[in-house]
């Protein structure tokens, strides 16, 4: 799966754009996650399959990175707004581990 979130502040100005990527190895009502990057460390999104969609073929370049992901099964974009510097860094380490949901 590649995942992409979009944090905005209160004035919908751009904070930082999260992508990661990697396969999925838990679903559950809590959420859908996975290993991120090859690293071992979790990933998690919420469990909103509207959210998610098949991906198309191809190559996707992380603009953060560089790297190029080739063919991932799904994708996943969220946009967060009212986000702050400090949710953001928690958002890139984590995905949405640890915030409630409203």
């Amino acid at each position: 799966m590649l995942v992409g979130i979009t944090l905005l502040d209160e004035r919908d100005e751009l904070i930082e754009q999260v992508q990661v990527y990697g396969p999925i190895i838990r679903v559950s009502s809590e959420g859908i996650v996975i290993l991120r990057n090859g690293t071992g460390a979790e990933f998690t999104i919420p469990p909103d399959f509207e959210y998610v969609s098949e991906a198309q073929p191809g190559e996707y370049r992380l603009r953060s990175t560089g790297e190029v992901v080739i063919d991932p099964d799904y994708t996943s974009s969220w946009t967060v707004r009212g986000a702050s510097r400090e949710s953001a860094e928690l958002y890139a380490k984590s995905g949405f581990s640890g915030f409630e949901r409203a």
